[in-house]
């Protein structure tokens, strides 16, 4: 089973359910919601919350048994929930682990999804506790982001992977070996404005290449997942790049538009621009015209988009390289193709 992504798709699982496909329609859109279809079943899911804090992906309305299908299970482990239940049996299927023997990736993508579940109850709990308190540089220092670091700093660390955050000192990292980089809040701008998107993010890399990674839009519910390995999802849906002429750019008090754009997108939360480029949304960023970004703003967004066939160049020309330093700035184009790249680097530049 799949997550539907098509008409083609809508109309199968519709016939399946007996309903009627406008029934269903919306469901597409919902981020809370997974359609499901294949092999001669459908199923409707809604993700919810238990009475003790956890999520589950329940199932509404199905077509057969399907609680306990591996197809299901792997929707409701990137969604970040830790069981199933069909609502018409009241049977409980729980999410399962990886195996230690499994890959990194596999290992870090399962509790990455458990880590951003956690984080949108540590930001909504930590919100307005009057312990936020402004930087020296201007920007803010919120409770949210401290809770939103704890939740997923503590989920991810049976990896035994150094966690890099923006919240706290660098550690040690040896060299050659992996390591993750969060940022449990980013956009807080817009979070504390109460104006979306601020999404969590996090990401795996390994020998300065990002191989896997997590971005989850807090505000609405996307998700956006990837690895070198699986390639990328948006909302459980396979997503790829593609060219085009809409850029999205970080804020600033000035936003240029390149002679290679028709529009440029700002949307204050740099891991979400990324994704929109890796999804198709959006054919490039850039911070080229600024002082640059840190690597806990940008790591999971660019393991997304190098899943989905995406690129990153540096402002030289050459391919992005990462190093576990939240302090440095890197500036850099992300596009669909290296040719994409260049041309917006040429223009910006000019």
């Amino acid at each position: 089973m799949h997550v539907a992504a098509s008409g083609e798709d809508l109309r199968a699982a519709a016939r399946l359910l007996g309903v009627g496909p406008a029934a269903l329609a919306p469901e597409l859109l919902d981020p809370g919601a997974r359609l499901l279809v294949g092999n001669g079943a459908a199923a409707h899911l809604r993700r919810r919350w238990t009475d003790e804090g956890t999520t589950e992906a329940v199932v509404v309305h199905r077509s057969t048994h399907v609680t306990g299908r591996a197809g299901l299970l792997a929707v409701a482990a990137a969604w970040g929930c830790s069981q199933v239940r069909d609502a018409g049996t009241g049977r409980v299927v729980e999410v399962v682990a990886p195996p230690a023997d499994a890959p990194l990736t596999e290992r870090f993508a399962h509790l990455a999804a458990l880590a951003a579940t956690r984080v949108e109850v540590a930001v909504a709990l930590a919100r307005d506790t009057g312990r936020d308190v402004r930087k020296d540089d201007g920007s803010w220092s919120m409770a949210a982001d401290e809770a939103a670091h704890d939740a997923a700093a503590g989920t991810l660390a049976p990896l035994g992977v150094p966690v890099l955050s923006e919240e706290r000192p660098d550690p040690d990292v040896p060299d050659g070996e992996p390591w993750i980089v969060l940022d449990p809040l980013d956009g807080t701008g817009n979070f504390r404005a109460g104006l979306p998107p601020w999404a969590f993010s996090a990401g795996l890399v390994h020998r300065g290449r990002p191989v896997a990674g997590l971005v989850v839009d807090l505000s609405s519910g996307r998700r956006w997942a990837g690895t070198v390995d699986t390639g990328a999802q948006r909302d459980g849906v396979p997503a790829r790049v593609r060219e085009g002429s809409t850029v999205v750019a970080p804020s600033g008090r000035t936003v240029r538009v390149p002679a290679t754009a028709h529009r440029v997108r700002v949307t204050g939360c740099t891991a979400v621009d990324l994704c929109l480029v890796a999804d198709g949304s959006a054919s490039a960023w850039h911070d080229l015209d600024r002082s640059g970004t840190h690597v806990h703003d940008v790591a999971g967004g660019l393991a997304v988009l190098a899943a989905a066939g995406g690129v990153a160049l540096t402002d030289d020309g050459a391919l992005l390289h990462l190093r576990p330093d939240t302090e440095e700035l890197i500036r850099f184009v992300a596009a669909a193709s290296e040719q994409g790249a260049r041309d917006l680097t040429a223009a910006v530049l000019a």
